[in-house]
C-alpha cells in the first residue's frame, strides 16, 4: 500500500477537502511537471481548492490543480489548469478506478509537497459528506478548541476556574 510518508516541505493542504469529504484512505503519487511548474511550486503559487482525481485510459490524472505561471518563465510556462499526470503502479490505479466506478467514492488530492527532489501528492479516497456531517464535525472542532482553551487558562493559573 502506497501509504503517505511526508518527510519534505509541504507546498499546500486543500482544507476544503477534509471539510467536504470523509478521508477513507490516503495514497502518494508522483506527478509529471514541467521545469517552470516545479519553480513556480518552490515559490508556493499553487491551489488545489476546487481540484479532484480522474482515471483517464488506465492513467490517472489531477484535474483543476492550478500551478500559477512561473515569472521569469515567459514562452516556457504551461497552461496554468493543464490536466497533470499522477504516477502509480498500475494495479493501484486499477484498484483506486474500481472504488470510484462501483462504490462511488471520488479521488480528491489532499496535499502537495516535496520528499527529496520530487514533488509527490497525496490522494484521497473520499466519501463525500451531507450538510449535517459538516455541522457535526464543525461542532466537534469547535468543543475540541473550547477544551483546549479551557485547559490551557488552567495551566497558566487563568481566571476560569470550576472547581
Amino acid at each position: 500500500m502506497a501509504e503517505k510518508k511526508n518527510t519534505g516541505k509541504i507546498i499546500a493542504v486543500n482544507r476544503k477537502a477534509r471539510h467536504d469529504y470523509f478521508v477513507e484512505d490516503t495514497y502518494e503519487a508522483g506527478i509529471a511537471l514541467f521545469g517552470t511548474e516545479v519553480k513556480s511550486l518552490r515559490a508556493g503559487t499553487v491551489n488545489l481548492k476546487d481540484s479532484y482525481c480522474k482515471v483517464i485510459k488506465g492513467e490517472l490524472y489531477a484535474l483543476g490543480v492550478h500551478i500559477s505561471p512561473y515569472e521569469k518563465g515567459n514562452i516556457f510556462n504551461r497552461d496554468p489548469l493543464r490536466d497533470k499526470k499522477l504516477l502509480m503502479h498500475k494495479r493501484e490505479i486499477l484498484k483506486l478506478e474500481q472504488y470510484v466506478t462501483r462504490d462511488s467514492y471520488t479521488l480528491v488530492p489532499l496535499s502537495l509537497y516535496f520528499k527529496g527532489s520530487h514533488v509527490k501528492m497525496e490522494i484521497g479516497l473520499c466519501k463525500g459528506k451531507k450538510l449535517w456531517d459538516k455541522r457535526e464535525s464543525d461542532a466537534k472542532s469547535e468543543a475540541n478548541r473550547e477544551i483546549e482553551r479551557f485547559a490551557k487558562s488552567r495551566n497558566r493559573g487563568g481566571r476560569y476556574d470550576m472547581d
